[in-house]
This record gives structure tokens, sequence and C-alpha cells, in this order.
């Protein structure tokens, strides 16, 4: 007679496989897998049921993220048609480090397989050396958008968006923009119900589109000057709070006259000019983009109040943010 209690098998909805890329990145990884794991099964008990997924490598060769962190792989890098997706978590870029002869073997068959291949942070490096990107519209990350260019002047890369999805591949900002991603797929494959759940304990509040936004390249300019560029970060960072001038500047070692003129002459404009730009260029994407309440977004992008944003948006782009949102999602 049959245990009552025993679990009866069940067929996973959504198939995974990892591909780790040496020195891998580990926050895109961790939150792209974790976002899986907490869709996979009741609570938080971990159990691969309606989700599973593999690390794929050689056996006995772990892997090292740049944190230092190795992972230990457990499924062999083989028979790509076993899975939904093939994920590609990419690595530090310094070195030129490759993927290996087997791994551009494995994604090769994917594609011809018809298997669809998610590039993560700098996979899509790897994906766009193994010639897997050709004609297709690629995501990458603002930091690394103009090195993906250098390198790969003929593809159609952008820095806009979070994730792109153009038909069987699937390219990512990296950092937490992955859960998002993830989300996206665990709805498509498992319901709205568990994609939701994961992204609430993830302490994420809603799932975000493809084309939510990330610094674009207009905005977070190429710079040279690594005293430039920590400032740059810890405005984006604190945009919405808007730490005091005199206080970045020290914080950097140096006075707001340097700082300004170090910004002038890396890249063409000031820092208040910058900011400004940057809280604009956000505030614009989350009026076109979403239902937030134009209160909600001047306070999130660093205005002081609705009124003092309605002026300068309307000052900037010659038009007030309700009619720009009313224009934007009219038809044609």
């Amino acid at each position: 007679m049959a245990d009552p209690q025993a679990e009866t098998p069940h067929e996973p909805k959504l198939r995974i496989g990892f591909i780790l890329a040496p020195l891998f990145t580990l926050a895109a990884f961790a939150n792209f897998v974790d976002a899986v794991r907490l869709a996979a099964d009741d609570g938080d008990r971990s159990r691969q049921i309606d989700c599973e997924w593999e690390v794929l490598g050689e056996p006995g060769e772990a892997i090292e993220a740049s944190c230092g962190l190795r992972v230990q792989p457990w499924g062999m890098i083989e028979k790509p048609e076993r899975f939904d997706y093939i994920v590609v978590v990419g690595g530090l870029l310094h070195g030129k480090i490759r993927a290996s002869s087997n791994v551009n073997a494995f994604l090769k068959a994917a594609s011809k397989a018809q298997i669809p291949l998610v590039g993560l942070c700098t996979g899509s490096f790897i994906l766009a050396r193994a010639g897997l990107l050709d004609n297709y519209q690629i995501c990458v990350s603002w930091f690394h958008i103009n090195e993906f260019r250098d390198e790969f002047p003929s593809l159609r890369a952008e820095s806009s968006r979070m994730f792109v999805i153009d038909r069987d591949r699937l390219t990512c900002a990296g950092g937490t923009s992955v859960a998002h991603l993830a989300s996206h797929l665990i709805e498509k494959h498992c319901g709205r119900a568990q994609a939701l759940k994961s992204l609430r304990i993830l302490i994420e509040q809603q799932s975000l589109p493809g084309g939510a936004w990330q610094p674009e390249e207009i905005v977070t300019r190429p710079s040279q000057d690594s005293v430039v560029k920590r400032a740059m970060l810890a405005i984006e960072q604190d945009i919405g709070v808007r730490t005091p001038l005199p206080k970045l500047a020290k914080s950097l070692g140096i006075s707001i006259r340097q700082l300004q003129r170090r910004f002038e002459n890396d890249i063409g404009i000031g820092v208040r000019e910058y900011r400004r730009t940057l809280q604009l260029s956000r505030a614009k994407w989350l009026v076109e983009h979403t239902d937030r309440p134009m209160t909600e977004i001047a306070l999130d992008c660093g205005f002081s109040d609705s009124a003092h944003f309605s002026r300068t948006f309307k000052d900037h782009f010659k038009v007030l943010p309700s009619l720009d949102r009313r224009e934007a999602r009219s038809p044609g």
C-alpha cells in the first residue's frame, strides 16, 4: 500500500542552468538564484519543486567569485536542452578573462537547440565573444557600456534600461536588477503570486519592467578622474537625499572649488549641473513609466516639493510633468 505521506513526483515549471565566469560577480548570481529559490517552494524551505537549478562546471573545480568566495558546481556542462534557460553570470573584465572552449561550445549548442540565453552583468561580454548576440538588442551596465562598445562596435548595446528581452536573448545590467529579471521569468512560468512572493521576501516592493531606469550615458558620463567617479557614484546613490556639496567634497578630501574644477576638466560640466541633470533624467523616467504621485517623485529625486519639481521640469523639458505623462501614454 502506498504511503499517503509520500510526495508525488512534481515536474518543475522553470529549469535553469548557471554558467559562472571566472571571478564572477557574486551579487548578480546570488540575487537571481535566490529569487528563483524563494519561488520554488512554500515558505522559505528551499526545495527545488516548482523551479530547479544547477551550477554547471568541471568536476572537482570550484569557481571563484571576484570577492574570493568559491562555488562548487554540481552539474556537468552538457545537454543544454534539459534547461529552460542558460544563465551566464559575468565577472571582472580586467585581464580579459575568457570563457573556456567547453563553455563556448555549450552555449552555441544551447543556441542551436533554441534554449534562451541570459547574460547577467558582464555575462553579455561572454555571449558576444561567442558570437551569440549578433542582431540582438543588448543591455549593458552604464559602468561597462563604453568597454562593450569598444570591443563590439557593430552590436546594438544600450545602458538606459535594467534589462532587455529580445526574443531568445535576455541581458541585464547586473546588481539588484537581476532579481527583477528573475521575477519576470518566474511570473511567466510559475505565476504572478510566486514572483511577488520572491520580491517581497527580498524586500523589493514591486516587480519592475525591463524598461526600468538605470543611469544613462548622457547623465553618467565617461570619467577618467577617480575622484570624479567616486563623486558621481555618491551623487547617484543619494539622489533623493541631496547630500550637501561641502559634505560631499569633504568626504573626498578636497574643497568644493577643487571638486567643481575636476568635474569641468573631466566631463565638461560642473558638479551641480551633473546632479541636476541626473535628478531630471530619473524624474522623467518615473513620470512616463509609473503611476507614482508627482509629489512622491519630486521627493525621491531630491526636489524640495512638487511645485519646485514642476517648475524645474518645465524649464528643462518645456512641458509640465503631468502633460508629459499623458503624452507618453497616448497611442501613436
